[in-house]
């Protein structure tokens, strides 16, 4: 990662505003709301550095001196090399620590009553039993799913949109969503848990840290037609 580009991820951690809390920020406009919403999209390149909210503190003090003109207060020459160094080093942390906690998230649902764990090491858990057919590898199917952390927070769900999603299995999803759905009949419903060598791995994703394990509510509506070939 680039040090320029570390500066202005770091910055917009912050939402562009050196505000003490979330609390105090006004979010009545649309710029506004769209100031807020570039803060958040920014900031999750850089949830695996665990940044406490007196490290966002200082961030937005740098930030507020930097777009108001104020004389920097560090030299910049000095400490901006630094910044991809304390990343790296806190990065590193982060994973560790969300590896260990994972292992343990998923020892735990390994052990619970109708678990299945593949080959892979996910673990799968039929919710309701479907009556049509079941899908292949190479396969694209319609579902509906609802993406959580090991909290329980949502970090992305079809059924919160009201808008099932199609997808090839054969490459198109992480390997714990293809090996799993392919255990389910149409008309099915399950829960995954994906260690994170089956999900996201070392690199994490937007709010999945590096290292993490997550979980999916699906629902399988259909196996998808391949469209006919041409000529």
């Amino acid at each position: 990662m680039k040090v320029l580009t570390c500066v202005l991820l770091l910055a917009a951690l912050v939402g562009c505003a050196a505000a003490p809390s979330a609390e105090v920020v006004k979010l009545d406009t649309d710029d506004q709301k769209t100031l807020y919403a570039l803060g958040m999209a920014m900031s999750q390149q850089l949830t695996s550095a665990g940044f406490s909210e007196a490290d966002t503190s200082v961030i937005a003090a740098g930030l507020a001196d930097g777009l108001l003109g104020r004389t920097a207060r560090v030299e910049m020459q000095v400490y901006g090399p630094q910044i991809n160094g304390m990343l790296q080093t806190r990065s590193a942390a982060t994973k560790d620590l969300e590896l260990k906690e994972s292992q343990a998230f998923c020892d735990t649902k390994a052990a619970e009553a109708g678990a299945v764990k593949t080959a892979s090491g996910a673990i799968y858990f039929e919710t309701a039993a479907g009556t049509g057919a079941a899908p292949t590898a190479t396969d694209s199917v319609k579902v509906h799913y609802h993406g959580t952390l090991r909290d329980g927070k949502v970090f992305d769900s079809s059924v919160d949109r009201g808008e099932p999603v199609v997808f090839s299995l054969n490459g198109g999803v992480i390997p714990c969503f293809s090996e799993g759905i392919q255990k389910m009949k149409v008309g099915g419903k399950a829960k995954l848990v994906c260690p994170a060598a089956t999900a996201y791995g070392d690199r994490g994703s937007g709010m999945i840290k590096p290292g993490a394990a997550i979980s999916f509510d699906v629902e399988l509506i259909e196996i998808v037609a391949a469209p006919p070939q041409a000529g």
